[in-house]
């Protein structure tokens, strides 16, 4: 059961993020200011509340999943959860929450633009990573 939680817990977060990467990509390419504000508001309400608890739910299954196991393949996901974490509550959550008030505001200035870019690129890291550990995870079950 642990094992379907993981899983379910892993995927949503996994699509979540993407969801959000491509929502903004596609808004700031062929949107409207309307439509930038409407992403970037939804990325925190509902968006937030439904990835930071399958980010939590995902690392605490999974830790207490890989506490009897260990070797290559546990040990590269245990590497890469940190930099996930630490990915999205010092950048992707502040970011969120700062460009979704400036969107509100109408401030899509340069300061907008460059915290977008890191958000998109700390965004983009958190993808692959979360899918290479979804990766792994796949071979852990099916050897």
């Amino acid at each position: 059961m642990k094992q379907i939680i993981h899983r379910a817990a892993a995927i949503t977060a996994t699509l979540c993020v993407a969801t959000f990467f491509s929502s903004t990509l596609l808004a700031e390419l062929f949107g409207s200011i309307e439509a930038i504000r409407q992403v970037k508001s939804l990325i925190v309400f509902p968006g937030l509340f439904i990835l930071a608890p399958a980010i939590a739910l995902t690392g605490a299954t999974g830790f207490s999943l890989a506490k009897k196991r260990s070797g290559g393949i546990i040990n590269r996901k245990k590497k890469r959860m940190p930099f996930i974490a630490m990915n999205g509550v010092f950048i992707l959550i502040p970011a969120a929450i700062f460009l979704n008030q400036w969107a509100t505001e109408g401030n899509l200035d340069t300061q907008f633009y460059l915290l977008q870019a890191a958000e998109l690129i700390a965004g983009a890291v958190n993808l692959v990573l979360m899918t290479m550990n979804i990766i792994d995870g796949k071979k852990i079950y099916s050897s």
